[in-house]
């Protein structure tokens, strides 16, 4: 539970694709999310679905959704 005057944090991301391997997503920024500081990370599809998901780690995101280098992680904030 939130206390009064805590800020609630976390570092904000795009999922960049160069090449749509499944042919689903497209190419640019496909999804947004976001990696808390328990390493937990929540990304948002940007597809017409627009699912989201959570996962353990931005590693085990990066291990699903990299497709060999050609999906990258661009981190909008500043490391926590």
């Amino acid at each position: 539970m939130k206390k009064k005057g805590q800020k609630i944090t976390g570092r904000r991301f795009w999922l960049m694709r160069t090449e749509d391997v499944s042919e689903v997503s497209g190419i640019g920024c496909v999804a947004d999310g976001i990696v808390f500081p328990d390493g937990v990370a929540v990304l948002r599809w940007r597809t017409a679905g627009g699912s989201t998901a959570v996962y353990d780690s931005i590693k085990s995101l990066e291990m699903i959704h990299g497709h060999d280098g050609r999906t990258k992680i661009k981190y909008i904030d500043k490391d926590l």
